[in-house]
């Protein structure tokens, strides 16, 4: 298969066909060197991390079936109103106190409105006037371009809003709002001159076709930085006794993420502890960013800990 990577290397898009035979037929092993020297030749060896804060938890009116913040599933978690300017100024110094330049502040629910919307804007003005340094992102459900426009007026300068899965598998994930509800958000954000962090959660009981769409839409939506959560099944939802992903699996799903979207930034979101001994492996098989620290509602790996592990590896941190 090195002709595929040499064409790819200059220039070649690969097709939906040729990424599903890869998938399925090619060497796994060599399959990540493919994705890895695609991911060196044009992304070289740096690597972009980034931290969020949960700054609205639960009562979320959509029924997304994945999700322990939706009100229409009893998963027990901690439920708060929009945090304080304090709490979230707080949460920016201890990123910036490991290095790590990029801080998104995410909230539960379709979307915030009203008061709500004008606090948040609020927050942002005051985290871009105190610390210049970071890059404020902010995930804050389905905005209008008015609301993306404000968010950027604001100081942020990426929004955050995943697709998920593919337009044809999301009417199993989640009823309350569309696809297309999604897809508009992304356009609002990027009219309103926003970069977009999009992608999705790979272990829902979708296909490889499946995911597959799911990077060929992201790559027409011109997005560059992509998270790949791996479903953790949450106790009271419907999706809490799906079949944990092997590491094979998730791995092969990024190295053929970074063949059809050599340019982007790939990164690792939640649900990577079911790599366990295999997690490095994944910055050798197309990885190049990370989401750091706790996430959501789960906790993820310690800071310092994923550092260590990237320098060590050789990695330069962005």
């Amino acid at each position: 298969m090195e002709y595929i990577k040499n064409k790819i290397i200059k220039g070649y898009d690969l097709k939906k066909k040729e990424a599903v035979e890869l998938y399925k037929g090619i060497d796994t092993e060599r399959l990540y060197e493919i994705a890895n020297d695609v991911r060196k030749f044009f992304m070289g060896n740096k690597v972009s991390l980034c931290t969020i804060m949960n700054a609205k938890s639960g009562q979320c009116s959509e029924d997304c079936k994945y999700c322990a913040q939706s009100s229409h599933y009893e998963t027990n978690i901690e439920e708060y109103p929009l945090i304080s300017k304090e709490d979230a100024i707080t949460r920016a110094k201890e990123n910036i106190s490991y290095g790590v330049n990029h801080f998104s502040l995410v909230t539960s629910g379709k979307g915030l409105i009203g008061k709500d919307f004008e606090k948040i804007i609020d927050i942002y003005k005051e985290l871009s006037i105190n610390f210049p340094e970071l890059k404020l992102c902010a995930s804050h459900g389905i905005i209008s371009y008015d609301q993306a426009k404000k968010l950027k007026e604001a100081g942020v300068t990426t929004y955050h809003h995943n697709l998920e899965s593919s337009k044809r598998f999301y009417k199993e994930i989640c009823t309350t709002h569309s696809y297309n509800d999604r897809v508009n958000t992304i356009l609002n954000a990027q009219k309103a001159g926003l970069s977009v962090c999009s992608g999705g959660i790979i272990g829902m009981g979708e296909t490889i076709f499946d995911r597959i769409n799911m990077a060929y839409e992201l790559k027409k939506l011109k997005i560059k930085s992509i998270p790949i959560n791996i479903l953790k099944p949450v106790k009271g939802t419907p999706y809490e006794h799906k079949n944990k992903l092997k590491p094979e699996e998730i791995l092969k799903t990024i190295a053929i993420f970074r063949l059809i979207l050599p340019k982007a930034y790939i990164r690792f979101a939640g649900g990577r502890s079911f790599l366990g001994k295999y997690e490095a492996k994944g910055f050798e098989a197309g990885v190049n960013g990370a989401l750091v620290g706790n996430y959501l509602t789960t906790i993820g790996n310690k800071i310092e800990e994923d550092i260590e592990m990237i320098k060590e590896m050789g990695f330069e941190i962005l």
